[in-house]
């Protein structure tokens, strides 16, 4: 494959004698412990001393990746000089956070970095994989000459070990700032404190060298986002301490030959441009993040590895749970026998001392499942992998140990009225554990290489989802690794075997761990594999459950709901999920009852219904304005991206006006309210009655409603179709003789034209990149202006209409109501746009790539 061609002569430095013989004087800036810089001090830079004075017998030495020696709060390095200019993976990864700050185990940032060695100095330095050539290539020296190695720290050589490899002193690189290394935006810090930050250990291990430093950090008095008013007394700063482990990570000396990526099919990746292509363009290259696995026996159909993942189970871990944790790993067997390899996944106890006494977490050699006590309702599962090939090093789960409070509620809402286990809290630990192992399953899936697929939830028959034995052979989605939990569709009546309500190694599983892992004997480079793959690719024509998430769909397509079930007809599910929170509602009095206690558990599940149900709902939102969609590539017929039928975009608006902007009384539960608020619960309605209207109204969706009437004409549902069936729903009485309205009525009707108020008259939020490379944009130009102020005038006709037969509190609501739309009418009265005002769609386009849900999708 292309390598960077850059050597240790690569580095280029101004203004270096060619042997400094005598002291040279430099000055360097000194920082107080608020952080302030003071006036430079002058240091002098002494020659390197024999190796004995410097490792003296006091310092405790570690053989490994290279030398650590550490005494009194020094750290040395010790590097071979064969090590020199090699390249290395310096990963940062906070290990401890001040209560209440992010979350323990959260990286940092990884770089890929080498020791460079210049006359008595030694650099590290910082490598950069994005732009490569094939280094027989005329092109490859400008390529070279265009990736200058950025110098992150430099480091007088202390003294020479016998075999020449320099000693140097490296404390300071982990009690101070260093390129992107820092951990102050984890902390929202001002300033780090070198005089009250330490290294607490380093380690060395044969293929990594870990280092965890205690960093303490000056922190603004005032929380994120609030500023002092004039006179305000000036508060002290506060103070926050964060261990960081930094581990330099060897990379094979040999990169395992990598495999180009097809984004029809679902994995993580490393991207380069690569230069030495013949196209005539730069050509973006993507290699898929895997691990290494070869047979023991390359002829045989089936081969254990020559080296098996294994992950190794925390010793914090609750006991009950270690076999569960053992079977969500190992569940992946069953796709990796698909792809040739027997017993590929392993899981294992920490060794005790007596079994391996060398064992210790912080080796990269081993990837660890840890067992985190947060009140998070968290997990995940990152990995770190060769930037030049994209082999997977170590992967390391987290569990939280609220994961345990967040399943038991998704659970309970979702399917409790299925599983009678599920009907007294807490849940039995047979029910929890098989939650649990399914968590560990899915952020395995992460693990070896996988992203979320959240178009496998509507690729099924919606038929099938209630049928038992497509359920025990297919499950109720195709994948764990989308966010689609346990089968709400599900109906008592179906008499649906517990066990088949919980997600498991689906087909598109097994179809991409054979994608990403068979080997491809014959083929010698990555595009030699290329015909193959594409082949294997195509079989989604054929098997829509194989399909992965479409690129450069940013929302519109309503298949890729998060939290769905069976969203092939999203209507359908959500009318039968809504009829087992119906059945939820009706238990949660009783299963949360326990003499003695508060009412804080009722509460929470009275939350959790609500949740469930406002996420269901969107379900169906998303219709409007939608797109169909399949990734194809070159030689695939058809269209990637197809309009919603108009026929069930309107059916999705008329089943929402009917289910939320109609009262649901069933959820309005005086026996539930009465005892956790002193209120009707009209917040709550309110809010998930907004929550679908934002959602129907997004800026993006009324984009694409214009678009499908350009393209479609009288086919496609317009905005003026939409606004006038929302008109329908909201304001419904109006069009009764003598209307009746309540007052969660007229909160719905006040706040749907606060809403119409923000789309007519609050500007747009900047694009966040040129249309022209594909990301949504509101249209300054569009339609949306004409429809909604003349949609605002019928409706302020009908008011003026109504008004002569109405008395008392409902005249003076419709007044209210018309005087409103007058207002929004009106460009004096406009409402300013609020800063960081978004759409749904673009905030949706912003987190794509984040790797934390949002707090309703939870873990990753």
């Amino acid at each position: 494959m292309p390598t960077r061609q850059l050597t240790p002569g690569a580095l280029m430095l101004v203004g270096f004698s060619a042997l400094a013989q005598t002291p040279t004087p430099t000055t360097v800036p000194t920082q107080t412990t608020n952080g302030a810089m003071t006036s430079p001090r002058p240091v002098v830079e002494t020659e390197p001393k024999p190796y004995d004075k410097v490792i003296t017998s006091e310092f405790k030495t570690q053989a490994g990746l290279f030398k650590v020696h550490q005494h009194k709060g020094k750290l040395y390095f010790e590097i071979p000089k064969t090590d020199l200019g090699k390249e290395l993976l310096l990963v940062a990864t906070a290990m401890k956070t001040p209560a209440g700050v992010d979350h323990a185990g959260k990286e940092v940032n990884d770089e890929v970095v080498r020791w460079l060695m210049q006359e008595n100095k030694v650099y590290l330095t910082q490598v950069s994989h994005a732009v490569v050539s094939d280094p027989s290539k005329p092109i490859a020296e400008a390529v070279n000459n265009s990736n200058q190695d950025a110098i992150l720290m430099s480091f007088p050589v202390e003294a020479f070990a016998k075999d020449g490899a320099p000693v140097i002193e490296v404390s300071k690189l982990f009690t101070s700032e260093v390129g992107d290394f820092s951990a102050r935006p984890l902390l929202n810090a001002l300033t780090l404190d070198a005089s009250r930050s330490y290294v607490e250990q380093a380690r060395a291990f044969p293929g990594n060298v870990q280092v965890d430093s205690v960093q303490t950090y000056t922190l603004s008095a005032l929380p994120p986002g609030v500023t002092a008013l004039p006179g305000m007394p000036s508060l002290p700063p506060k103070s926050g301490s964060v261990k960081v482990a930094y581990s330099f990570v060897a990379l094979p000396d040999k990169p395992m030959m990598p495999r180009l990526m097809d984004d029809r099919v679902g994995f993580f990746s490393v991207r380069n441009v690569d230069y030495g292509r013949d196209e005539h363009e730069a050509k973006h290259r993507a290699y898929i993040t895997r691990w290494k696995l070869e047979k023991k026996d390359p002829s045989a159909a089936l081969s254990e590895p020559v080296k098996p993942i294994v992950w190794y189970i925390d010793s914090a871990t609750p006991a009950q749970w270690v076999p569960y944790i053992k079977k969500g790993v190992e569940a992946w067997n069953v796709a990796f026998e698909a792809a040739g390899f027997k017993n590929a996944v392993q899981a294992k106890r920490f060794p005790t001392k007596e079994q391996d006494p060398q064992f210790d977490p912080a080796d990269v050699r081993y990837s660890i499942i840890r067992w985190v006590p947060s009140p998070i309702a968290n997990a995940y599962g990152p990995h770190i992998s060769d930037p030049r090939s994209g082999e997977i090093l170590n992967a390391d789960i987290v569990m939280y140990h609220n994961i345990l409070q967040l399943q038991r509620d998704w659970y309970f809402t979702q399917v409790g009225p299925l599983d009678p286990r599920a009907q007294t809290l807490p849940l039995p630990d047979d029910l929890m554990g098989e939650l649990i192992a399914y968590v560990v399953t899915h952020e395995c899936g992460h693990s070896l290489g996988f992203p979320h697929n959240m178009k496998s939830s509507s690729e099924y028959p919606f038929e099938k989802i209630r049928d038992k034995e497509w359920l025990a052979k297919m499950g109720h989605v195709a994948t764990l690794m989308d966010y689609s939990r346990f089968n709400y569709v599900a109906q008592p009546e179906d008499h649906i075997d517990p066990k088949l309500l919980i997600p498991k190694i689906g087909p598109y599983d097994i179809y991409a761990v054979q994608w990403g892992y068979t080997p491809i004997k014959e083929a010698k480079t990555p595009d030699a594999e290329k015909a193959t793959l594409d082949v294997w690719a195509r079989k989604q024509d054929n098997e829509p459950w194989l399909r992965f998430s479409t690129p450069g769909a940013f929302g519109s397509d309503p298949g890729e709901n998060t939290e769905a079930v069976g969203d092939a007809d999203a209507v359908a599910a959500t009318t039968l999920g809504t009829r087992n929170l119906q059945r939820v509602a009706d238990m949660l009095v009783k299963v949360s009852d326990k003499p003695g206690e508060d009412n804080e558990t009722l509460s929470h599940l009275y939350s959790a219904t609500w949740g469930q149900w406002t996420r269901e709902l969107n379900h169906v939102a998303v219709l409007v304005g939608g797109y169909d969609s399949q990734n194809k590539h070159g030689g695939q017929s058809g269209p990637v991206f197809t309009p919603v039928s108009k026929a069930r975009q309107q059916q999705a608006v008329k089943y929402l006006n009917g289910a939320i902007f109609q009262t649901p009384e069933w959820l309005l539960k005086p026996e539930i309210l009465s005892r956790i608020e002193p209120n009707s619960g009209s917040a709550r309605l309110l809010n998930s009655q907004k929550s679908i209207l934002r959602n129907l109204l997004d800026r993006n969706r009324l984009d694409r409603l214009q678009e499908q009437e350009a393209d479609l004409g009288d086919r496609a549902y317009k905005l003026g179709e939409l606004l006038v069936d929302l008109r329908g729903g909201v304001f419904t009485e109006l069009g009764n003789p003598a209307p009746k309205i309540t007052p969660h009525r007229r909160d719905l009707q006040r706040a749907y034209l606060e809403l119409l108020n923000e789309r007519l008259n609050q500007a747009a939020p900047a694009p966040i990149s040129s249309p022209g490379f594909g990301l949504p944009s509101s249209n300054p130009q569009d339609d949306q202006r004409g429809a909604i102020r003349a949609e605002l005038k019928t409706l302020q006709a009908q008011l003026s209409a109504k008004l002569p037969t109405t008395r008392g509190a409902l005249r003076g609501h419709l007044e209210d109501l018309k005087d409103q739309i007058t207002r929004i009418l009106d460009p004096k009265f406009a409402t300013p746009a609020s800063p960081g005002t978004t759409s749904l769609g673009r905030r949706a386009v912003q987190e794509a790539d984040s790797c934390w849900p949002s707090p309703d999708t939870a873990y990753e």
